[in-house]
């Protein structure tokens, strides 16, 4: 068995334990302080919105059959990003069908467009003029598509929040899933924004797909949760203790999820962004491999520490916790409530030498015999005569009894077993 499988059966089993839930303002302030940051870097570099959302200029070039290729698009768009013309310093340039290429930049003057004619004439020198097409495209339709996808998201949401609330009948849940929810969609927005890539409709959809896929994890780690968490009035654990075991659990199942997931979107951001330079997919990639990345962490490190954090807020929870304090307490010492004996009499050594009885109680007249005198008899009472007027019935003696040195008083004697049932 791998290394992994060994270390998720620990876990699962509870013989090793990652602590995800303590600390939890320590990683609160660290999701605060990365969630700023990401709002400031949308302050300090705003999102490069795409002509689909701002307007811009779309121009189609007939370039003949057979030369619209994914190489001729990249060398235009290399020819006209280096061309410095105004507004067309970003062109987004893709192919249609084998005999047209499509160059997307933003609004243009009647001067910028007779410049980047121009710069499409010397790449295809068989272009003529009248083979490229020039539209204006206006920024309705891109703020159609985001108004819809505002819609979709808050419809989402407040999908998820009921379906959360109904399926754990928890409305803490629903919470935690919602700051977990808001902490990946502004991490994602703020690592958009840094690195410069176009808003595009398809990294709208990324956005969209990533909600999903945080939720799932979401979920699970909240499923196992309130496995653990069904039946713990008699157990040994807190509601935290619970939920952390729930978290260790799920933790190598998320971990093998996340890599699964984004291995296929790394490698196409990888194809798209060095190798193809076709916005639309690096676009996609690039809000999909950040978003299922930082949902694993979500649904890891922060959804259940809110949990626990607003759980720990209920009287009957606390109470539950320190019962299963106390508990834990007597497993660890299992005679730590068991009272200490107190002996209240007179101490006496193994010889029975060292009675302790103070002077004055010794008068020979009461004792009726000189002190130098004493017998025996009366240094050590006889286990009969103690017992006796007590309510203790001192069983016959079977066997012969005498001094015991190592215990300091009588005890049965025994014969060896080569004389047992001789006369």
């Amino acid at each position: 068995m791998g290394k992994m499988s060994v270390l998720g059966n620990d876990l699962y089993q509870g013989r090793k334990s990652i602590n995800f839930v303590g600390k939890p303002w320590l990683y609160y302030a660290i999701s605060a302080v990365v969630v700023g940051l990401a709002i400031a870097v949308l302050f300090l570099k705003p999102l490069n919105m795409g002509v689909e959302f701002t307007g811009g200029t779309s121009l189609s070039v007939e370039v003949g059959s057979g030369n619209a290729t994914q190489a001729n698009a990249d060398q235009l768009h290399n020819d006209v990003a280096d061309a410095a013309i105004g507004n067309a310093r970003n062109p987004v340039v893709t192919t249609e069908g084998n005999s047209s290429l499509t160059v997307v930049v933003e609004n243009l003057n009647k001067t910028e467009r007779a410049e980047i004619t121009q710069v499409i004439q010397k790449a295809f020198p068989q272009v003529k003029p009248s083979d490229v097409s020039i539209q204006d495209i206006g920024p309705s339709w891109g703020q159609e598509v985001a108004k819809r996808a505002a819609t979709g998201v808050l419809i989402f949401l407040v999908l998820v929040v009921l379906f959360i609330w109904g399926y754990f009948r928890e409305w803490r849940m629903s919470v935690a899933a919602f700051i977990a929810l808001f902490h990946d969609v502004m991490l994602t927005v703020g690592v958009y924004a840094l690195s410069g890539f176009q808003v595009t409709p398809a990294a709208v959809t990324g956005v969209l797909a990533i909600l999903g896929f945080s939720l799932y994890d979401t979920v699970v780690v909240f499923d196992k949760i309130k496995e653990n968490t069904g039946a713990l009035r008699k157990s040994t654990q807190s509601y935290a203790d619970a939920a952390n075991l729930a978290v260790n659990q799920t933790l190598v199942r998320s971990i093998n999820t996340s890599i699964v997931a984004l291995i296929p979107i790394g490698a196409i951001l990888y194809v798209s962004a060095v190798q193809l330079g076709a916005s639309s997919l690096q676009d996609l990639a690039l809000a999909q491999f950040v978003g299922m990345g930082v949902g694993v962490y979500s649904s890891v490190m922060l959804a259940p520490r809110v949990l626990v954090h607003l759980k720990m807020q209920e009287t009957e929870v606390q109470r539950q916790a320190r019962r299963a304090k106390a508990k834990q307490r007597a497993l660890a010492d299992r005679y730590a409530s068991v009272p200490a004996a107190v002996d209240e009499g007179p101490v006496v050594g193994r010889g029975g030498d060292d009675l302790a009885i103070p002077d004055e109680l010794l008068d020979e007249d009461d004792l009726g015999f000189s002190v130098e005198e004493e017998p025996a008899a009366a240094r050590r009472p006889s286990t009969r005569d103690e017992a006796s007027g007590k309510g203790r019935v001192v069983p016959t003696q079977s066997r012969p009894v005498a001094d015991s040195g190592s215990s300091g008083r009588k005890q049965p004697t025994r014969q060896t077993r080569s004389k047992r049932g001789k006369k």
